[in-house]
């Protein structure tokens, strides 16, 4: 009797606590019914496109047939994965994707929050507005035409090099050149993307108290002491929570420029997972292996987020949860 005690207490605690959340659930439902059906279409949305494909992750531990089917595969285990980790290429591409996504993370990022102060400082209106429509503009070109710019600026003929021939470099094409394909991908990214990211920083800016400001210049503050001490921890969890959704993608480095801008040449540093993976299931149909491969970076990725998330919230108290 003692020992069923505990127990019914327990169950009948469950049951007090889903009484509780289904009155609260039909109380919140009757005051927003209509915003209930509008979420209707994006969760069929969702639930068609973006989790009903996770089921085809299993031939990642099938040996995947079109003729046999999902469910009709023989099943194989982790031996894709074997295979994977004991390739030579595992740890070429997954030297190249740490890389470049560091080198991206180190120079990239921080290049938008940078602009966006500078353009915070800015009292020039028409000036203001020219740099942010300038910056913003590479963003809307379509990938395609901006690796087109790319292999055309860095040709041997392309104004690049002609510059670089003219103070006493070889004139090869860049792209031809393995050392350089990872500092041409950042540049390009840098140059690409720096205007667009600035604008969740801006808009972070504008959310500051105006009066802190004020206080500061009466106390003698300078501008930059300002920046120090006002703008930054202004727009610090803005940057944290950017920080960590950006680590949770750290190894999503862009295929679609990669493969536009790599050739076998330049294989050895350019190469990463994504592009692996396109190679493997689109242009040699091995379908389970290049699954397996895109499993084992999504877990990567899962492990670096929850990382970030927690020395975020160690650290500033910001954090996605």
């Amino acid at each position: 009797m003692d020992k069923t005690m505990p127990l019914q207490q327990a169950k009948g605690i469950a049951q007090t606590r889903k009484n509780t959340f289904m009155q609260r659930f039909k109380r919140d439902f009757l005051l927003n019914k209509y915003l209930y059906v509008m979420m209707i279409p994006v969760i069929i949305y969702y639930a068609i496109f973006h989790y009903g494909p996770m089921i085809g992750a299993v031939i990642a531990f099938k040996d995947y047939a079109p003729m046999k089917g999902i469910w009709g595969s023989d099943w194989v285990g982790l031996k894709h994965f074997y295979d994977f980790f004991s390739t030579y290429y595992f740890w070429r591409i997954l030297k190249n994707t740490l890389l470049i996504s560091v080198y991206t993370l180190c120079f990239e990022f921080p290049m938008p929050i940078i602009l966006a102060l500078l353009i915070n400082e800015v009292r020039n209106q028409v000036f203001k507005r020219f740099v942010q429509t300038v910056t913003y503009m590479p963003y809307f070109i379509s990938l395609v035409v901006i690796c087109g710019m790319i292999k055309d600026f860095t040709n041997s003929d392309g104004i690049i090099n002609t510059l670089v021939t003219f103070l006493g470099g070889d004139g090869k094409a860049m792209l031809q050149k393995p050392e350089l394909f990872r500092s041409i991908y950042v540049i390009s990214e840098i140059w690409q993307k720096i205007g667009w990211e600035s604008i969740i920083y801006i808009a972070a800016l504008m959310s500051i108290d105006q009066e802190q400001y004020e206080a500061a210049r009466m106390d003698g503050a300078s501008r930059w002491k300002q920046i120090l001490y006002i703008t930054l921890p202004g727009i610090m969890p803005t940057i944290s929570i950017m920080f960590i959704l950006r680590m949770g993608n750290m190894l999503n480095v862009g295929f679609e420029k990669i493969i536009l801008l790599y050739n076998p040449v330049t294989y050895d540093t350019a190469d990463v997972i994504s592009s692996f993976v396109y190679r493997k299931g689109l242009l040699e149909l091995n379908w389970s292996y290049s699954t397996a491969v895109g499993i084992f970076n999504s877990i990567f990725n899962l492990i670096l987020l929850i990382a970030a998330n927690r020395i975020s919230r160690k650290v500033n108290e910001s954090s996605l949860w």
